[in-house]
């Protein structure tokens, strides 16, 4: 990279953390030039697709009521979808909690649901339906909300490496909040595990990566791995081509990863990234199904349970697959990802 084009990433990456999205991409794609066809958007054009701010803005730190356009649907009586707060060294994060109508103190698993640019816990929950599978299945549900005041269009900060490690930054963030919630409810030790999609399911990827011995399985949709990008620049590279991910824990991370083949806002070369890093350098026996809608991959351990799943979809973009139109960012075609995660989840222990 040459000086000018340093100083001009320098000052992109300022006016995107001052919320100035369009400047910052007027200033980096330089004098006006003739558009690329629709079908080939251009990678500055899919950031801006990544980070785009949503259309009706949520106060920084309040996750939006449920109210339409992400209209949850109705809870069976004594369930309950709480507002909470958390606050740590690492800073101050909302969340929303779905408590089970069938919770009366035993031991239940915890998910941890990681929304993607511009949404909120109310759009994410109402586009996986996650809370109605965990009714059925009597499980705790945590929507982390991002703060705009830690980044304007809502994005989790994955590509910072201040957010990518063990008692730092978001990831620290997270499992301070996942603390809060077994304090209060119990919590199966060995069934905690986090998804996400876009930048929420690179943070799932990161929480799997640097909590290891907390987080039993991760749901990485439409994501990239932990260290896929160090700061704006190579996020760029990594959502356009796939980026290099770090080296993962000694122990294989049971991973499911969903991604879509016409995805052009992160491609679906990250997700062989995300499985390769929760290999963690070991061997597994693979089997694949192919159907029309899909690719199915799964790597078995020695005793035989399904340690690693990759489904591309074929046809499929950058969209929760079998999700409500009540949230953002979803496609009612295709797997049910948020099921199919469910009993990828609840088959394993830590």
């Amino acid at each position: 990279m040459n000086a000018i084009f340093n100083d001009k990433m320098q000052k992109a990456t300022e006016l995107s953390r001052a919320g100035r999205l369009k400047e910052a991409l007027a200033l980096l794609r330089g004098p006006a030039a003739p558009p690329a066809p629709a079908q080939k958007p251009s990678l500055l054009d899919r950031l801006a697709a990544f980070t785009r701010r949503a259309p009706s803005p949520t106060p920084a730190d309040t996750p939006a009521p449920a109210t339409a356009p992400h209209r949850e649907p109705p809870r069976p009586p004594g369930a309950r979808f709480e507002p909470r707060n958390f606050t740590c060294a690492h800073g101050t994060r909302a969340y929303k909690l779905f408590v089970p109508s069938r919770y009366h103190g035993q031991p239940v698993p915890l998910l941890v649901m990681l929304h993607g640019c511009t949404q909120s816990p109310d759009d994410f929950a109402a586009g996986t339906r996650m809370n109605e599978l965990a009714e059925a299945h009597t499980m705790l549900v945590a929507y982390p909300a991002q703060s705009k005041t830690a980044n304007m269009q809502k994005c989790w900060n994955w590509f910072n490496p201040a957010d990518q490690a063990r008692d730092s930054g978001e990831p620290a963030i997270i499992a301070g909040m996942i603390g809060q919630i077994r304090t209060e409810f119990a919590v199966m030790p060995d069934k905690i595990f986090a998804a996400g999609l876009s930048a929420g399911g690179a943070l799932a990827a990161i929480l799997g990566a640097a909590y290891p011995d907390l987080i039993a399985a991760i749901g990485v949709h439409s994501g990239l791995a932990c260290g896929a990008a160090s700061d704006m620049a190579s996020a760029f590279t990594a959502m356009s081509m796939g980026g290099k991910a770090a080296k993962a824990d000694t122990r294989p991370i049971p991973t499911i990863v969903f991604h879509g083949d016409k995805d052009h806002t992160v491609n679906a070369a990250n997700a062989e990234q995300v499985i390769s890093q929760s290999q963690a350098g070991q061997v597994f026996t693979t089997e694949v199904t192919e159907t029309p809608g899909y690719t199915r991959t799964i790597q078995t351990g020695p005793g035989g349970a399904p340690v690693l799943e990759k489904w591309i979809l074929h046809g499929a973009g950058h969209a929760w697959s079998g999700g409500s139109s009540a949230g953002t960012f979803t496609s009612p075609n295709g797997p049910d990802a948020s099921r199919e995660m469910l009993r990828f989840f609840l088959e394993r222990r830590k």
